[in-house]
């Protein structure tokens, strides 16, 4: 990945717990203050080839992407994928089990695609702001998966 954030949490819950939070697509309007809506694109329970369309607002801007589930290895990891603008996002969420509770991973990237020279002029001045904003909406979502999993 081109631009990566990794954050951990520690969550005082078991990860069944955090993997059922994590692998709810229809509750994750609910659970994440930074999602609006969610709209199922597929059928049937959670795992590889699961989609859906998740409206989300950042960095001021509200966008629909396609997002679709690449890895499912249940309840210990997941890669969630969406191409978008000419970027492969990867978001990976690890769980493993410590303490009493779950430590969650989450890992997002970006790879931009035949990046123009403007593009790559772009990210040169703006990159580290944008990780810094990408990296605090993490924490907000690490967050809030960590409440939900704890009320369960």
């Amino acid at each position: 990945m081109d631009h990566t954030v990794s954050l951990t949490q520690h969550i005082n819950a078991s990860g069944e717990e955090v993997w059922a939070v994590i692998s709810d697509i229809p509750g994750s309007a609910s659970t994440l203050s930074g999602v609006q809506s969610v709209q199922m694109l597929s059928e049937g329970p959670y795992g590889v080839g699961t989609r859906w369309k998740e409206t989300r607002t950042m960095m001021g801007r509200t966008e629909t992407v396609e997002m679709w589930v690449a890895q499912s290895d249940a309840p210990h990891s997941t890669t969630v994928k969406a191409l978008q603008d000419g970027a492969d996002y990867t978001s990976r969420m690890t769980l493993v089990e410590r303490d009493g509770g779950t430590d969650l991973t989450m890992t997002f990237g970006a790879e931009l695609a035949n990046p123009s020279r403007l593009t790559r002029l772009g990210m040169a001045i703006f990159g580290r702001l944008g990780l810094r904003m990408t990296r605090k909406a993490l924490a907000k979502d690490l967050a809030e998966i960590a409440a939900k999993a704890e009320s369960l």
